[in-house]
């Protein structure tokens, strides 16, 4: 593989939002996730967990906990009935339709000192994990999206996936076969995004 193609390859990864409903091979997932293993981390302290839901019964208790949640804020906040139960509806879907669920943590142990500054190094490390696991996902041609409910919610997804205590839910990431292949993505020019010094 050329530069050229690796480049070309990076850039056609995009985010998935309808799966087939086809299983994903357990050595696939142990694949991605050896893969997504090898991401940089802040003083190699590799502060990532993983925990694969393929199971139903996992699945529906996730996602109780998590639509839960949000229906509790979205009261909350005011927000009319209809909303709620339309966005908890489409939340259970994408649960359900979803063949592989892969919710990112960090481990809080994972940590040289206790400073600000420590934490935002492993919470980046995690997130570099994340994009790893996209990244292999895509070479498997498989398509996955990134997904941050279990940050609003990390008791719930603690509990529901019962979590060692020190085990911190970040994002989530759908996987699976595609069913239908996302649009294109419109970039901001470099112009405006990177300044050179």
């Amino acid at each position: 593989m050329t530069p050229t193609d690796l480049h070309a390859f990076l850039r056609s990864r995009r985010s998935v939002r309808r799966f087939e409903p086809d299983l994903v091979p357990a050595p696939v997932i142990e694949r991605m996730l050896e893969t997504a293993a090898c991401a940089p981390s802040a003083h190699n302290l590799q502060p990532w967990r993983f925990c694969v839901v393929t199971t139903s019964v996992v699945r529906t208790r996730l996602a109780e906990a998590l639509t839960g949640k949000m229906r509790a804020d979205m009261t909350a906040e005011g927000a009319p009935e209809a909303e709620i139960e339309g966005r908890v509806a489409r939340s259970i879907r994408r649960i359900e339709e979803a063949p592989v669920l892969i919710v990112l943590c960090r481990d809080i142990l994972a940590i040289r000192k206790d400073e600000p500054e420590e934490v935002t190094m492993a919470v980046q490390s995690v997130a570099l994990a994340g994009l790893q696991l996209l990244l292999a996902a895509h070479a498997e041609g498989l398509g996955g999206n990134w997904i941050c409910w279990p940050l609003y919610a990390q008791e719930e997804t603690r509990k529901a996936l019962e979590l060692p205590e020190n085990w911190e839910a970040q994002a989530m990431i759908f996987l699976g076969g595609i069913e239908e292949e996302p649009g294109g993505k419109v970039l901001k020019p470099l112009s405006e995004i990177v300044r050179f010094m």
